[in-house]
């Protein structure tokens, strides 16, 4: 699987700032979520947290709670854990040729790890029946 750039934004090279917030990186193929954000946005008590889209690399990441990454196991998607380094949230995105879909500000701290997952299956469910009525 190639690595993309939002994946990269857990470089240790990469200084924690003032305004950085500990949190993992769920990194989904962008059609998937984009309908998880749909998902997400429409429900009624859970916010979605932050999430970034990879132009080049066809892909969005959803900022969770840190820890998250230890036990994510939706087929699919990957986790990747910060390590306690933590990232940027200021305006501009943390990695090189990504943009935030729901920039920091605009959208609670983080998703709630069980939300997303419920969200990210509704969605693959929806795509697979699109799909098949092709």
């Amino acid at each position: 699987m190639e690595i993309s750039r939002i994946d990269r934004i857990n470089d240790p090279c990469t200084p924690p700032s003032t305004q950085a917030a500990c949190c993992d990186v769920v990194t989904v193929p962008a059609r998937q979520g984009l309908e998880a954000v749909d998902i997400l946005r429409r429900g009624t008590a859970e916010a979605v947290g932050p999430v970034l889209h990879d132009d080049g690399g066809g892909t969005l990441g959803f900022l969770v709670p840190p820890g998250t990454a230890a036990a994510w196991d939706v087929p699919g998607s990957t986790c990747t854990g910060t390590d306690g380094r933590g990232m940027t949230l200021a305006p501009e995105p943390p990695v090189e040729g990504s943009d935030w879909l729901l920039p920091p500000g605009e959208a609670e701290l983080a998703t709630d790890p069980a939300v997303l997952r419920q969200a990210l299956g509704e969605a693959a469910r929806m795509i697979k029946a699109a799909d098949s009525c092709r």
